[in-house]
This record gives structure tokens, sequence and C-alpha cells, in this order.
């Protein structure tokens, strides 16, 4: 790279270095993993070159997500904790206090409660839900960086956005193996027609929600409320199987072995708040599946 390319890439760099260590903490939660994400994209940065780039920000942004996403998943893959900084936000270290870009970006920063939820979230439910509702990256961009369709990447924004607003409490103890048993127990109850064991599992404004494709198909594009969902499913999902959607347990309709129509729950405190029937072709192509048997 020649020396002029070279420091026009570090200018831009250190321009929308704030933001894009803002990127990095509410992806990855550690200041320490932020700085992490900082010194490898600089490092790809610098070996991609600056040739026909006609948006920096953007530019920069996915080049920082690629890399925290890399880093949730070897997280995951190592079943680590990032390390938290207790006490204040340490973003409010970036800028002196006078400074009126350092007050937005303190005002606009993730608290550390909302942080653990974002731990509770797979790594690409993760980085589309960040992107999108946070720095309003399109879905279209989000979807380069996950690897997915721009409508898988909407889908995780969605499933990610409902955990975040109905988060499950450590006393609810909804973690991924007793979200497991309570969707067996929903297929069961379902297949049998069991009306009371499925309300026994359903929060009581539970809600489901069908994309286009489904309702094409004759489901109602949205049901409210425990006993609405309850009739829905009484004696069905004879042929649905359990599996792991996204890393997310659900329920997978696979006729031949090819997926048609994903169930994917919602769960908090151990009761299922939302169901979503998805049925569309792309984002079934997409759509990261385990089937788990049973």
């Amino acid at each position: 790279m020649v020396m002029e390319e070279k420091e026009l890439l570090a200018g831009w760099f250190q321009q929308h270095r704030d933001h894009l260590w803002a990127v990095a903490y509410r992806l990855l939660g550690s200041s320490s993993e932020a700085d992490d994400a900082l010194q490898e994209a600089w490092l790809r940065l610098s070996r991609a070159g600056a040739e026909d780039v006609r948006n920096v920000p953007g530019w920069l942004t996915t080049i920082v997500a690629r890399v925290a996403l890399s880093m949730l998943r070897d997280r995951r893959t190592r079943r680590e904790e990032p390390l938290r900084v207790s006490g204040p936000d340490p973003m409010a270290g970036l800028r002196e206090a006078d400074d009126p870009e350092h007050e937005v970006v303190v005002a606009d920063s993730v608290g550390l409660a909302l942080l653990v939820v974002l731990d509770m979230l797979a790594p690409a439910e993760r980085i589309a839900f960040v992107l999108h509702d946070m720095f309003a990256v399109p879905f279209g961009e989000i979807a380069l960086i996950v690897n997915r369709s721009p409508a898988a990447a909407r889908q995780l924004a969605s499933r990610a956005r409902r955990r975040v607003q109905h988060p499950t409490t450590p006393e609810g103890g909804t973690d991924s193996v007793r979200q497991r048993e309570i969707v067996a127990a929903f297929r069961a109850a379902s297949r049998d027609g069991d009306f009371a064991a499925l309300l026994a599992l359903l929060d009581p404004d539970v809600e489901i929600s069908a994309d286009r494709t489904a309702v094409l198909s004759g489901a109602s594009s949205l049901v409210r409320g425990a006993d609405g969902v309850a009739e829905t499913f009484a004696g069905r999902a004879q042929a649905a199987e359990l599996a792991l959607i996204d890393g997310v347990p659900g329920l997978v309709w696979a006729p031949g072995g090819r997926p048609r129509v994903v169930f994917a729950f919602t769960i908090a405190n151990d009761r299922i708040t939302h169901v979503d029937l998805l049925a569309d072709p792309e984002y079934l192509e997409d759509v990261d599946l385990v089937m788990l048997g049973g």
C-alpha cells in the first residue's frame, strides 16, 4: 500500500474512531474486547486498501461488525462470558465532559443491564439487532455481514428485539435447556390437543405472528392472547420436529427433510411470550437449523 493511501485510511479510522468503538462496545459488551476489535479492524483495514470506497462510515462499521461477529462466535464456542466493567458506563471516558459530541455518545450508551440481556442472543441476532436498532444499518448491509439474506437478517433483528423487550430474569431460570423442555412440552400438548397444558405454557399476552408466505398458506397474520394461541395449536404440530433455530430451541416442519415452516419461540420466565411462523423461502434457505430429534 502506498504511503498516501495508508495515511488516508489512518485519517478515516481516527475520524470515526469514537463511533467504531461505540459499535464494538455494543456488539461485544466489554471495553477491553472493543479495544481488541478496533485493533483487529485496523489490521484488516490496512490490508484491504481504500479503492472504490464511497461510504466510509458504513465501510468501517462493516469491518468492525465482522470482527465482532467472529469474536462473539469464538466466545460462544468457548462458552466464555465477557469481562464486564462495574460502575458507570465505560464510554463516559471517551471525551471530555464539556464536549457536546461526548454528551451525545454517553446519552446514547448501552447500560450494563441491557448488555446482560444482549448476551442471551445468538451472535447473528445480536449483530442484526444492534446494527439495525441502534445504528440504523440497513438490512441489506447487515445481510452481507452475517452471510444471510436481507429477509433472514430482518427476522434475526425482529426475534432479538422481542427477546430484549421481554428479557428472562435469572430467577426465571429459562436457560437453553429449560427452553428446550418448554418447546418440547408445547409440541406434546399441541399434538395431544391438551388445551389446559398449552395454557399452562403460555404467557397471558402471548402472540403468534406469521410472515407473508405463511399467511398466503392459510395462517393468520396475528393471534393475540393465550386462549387464541392455544386454540390455534391444539391438535396440531403433528409433524413438527425439535430444532435449534439460530441457536435457540424451536420447532420446524420439514417434510421430506426440507424445511417449510419454522416455529420460533420467545420465552421469558418459563412462559412462551411470542411465536413466529416463518415460511419465507429466503429465510428458510439461510437460517441456521440443527435438528434435535426426540
